[in-house]
């Protein structure tokens, strides 16, 4: 016989951590939430996004675009400027694309305001 694992529970158990009255009451571990749509986990998982992603890190030589910090590895986020939901023809476009820092990525996705995507087409 054992005492319940419920921080200073007196009640004796045969099996199992934890006593009737505190069975309930164990923690539930919460599924880790994913950053990407659930819609569009196939396509970042394809090899056709590996690639452009590794074509945008080596653009930006492993720089954040917003606060140049050097980023690798799962920290190097690429940002799509346009959301895939709403122009699903960018998802590909390199001037839709920026490489970010978590932190900046978080910035960056909660933004209000639109930005401008291709602004060397118009330059003269």
């Amino acid at each position: 016989m054992k005492y319940c694992d419920f921080n200073g529970c007196n009640n004796k158990l045969r099996k199992g951590r934890y006593c009737e009255e505190h069975k309930s009451t164990k923690k539930k571990v919460k599924p880790k939430k994913s950053i990407y749509h659930n819609s569009n986990k196939p396509f970042y998982n394809s090899d056709v996004w590996k690639h452009m992603r590794s074509v945008i890190y080596q653009r930006e030589k492993g720089r954040c675009q917003r606060c140049k910090k050097f980023v690798f590895g799962k920290q190097a986020q690429v940002h799509h400027v346009v959301p895939i939901k709403e122009n699903p023809m960018l998802k590909l476009e390199p001037n839709n694309l920026k490489l970010l820092c978590p932190e900046c990525h978080m910035f960056e996705e909660n933004k209000t305001e639109k930005e401008k995507i291709f602004p060397s087409y118009f330059k003269k």
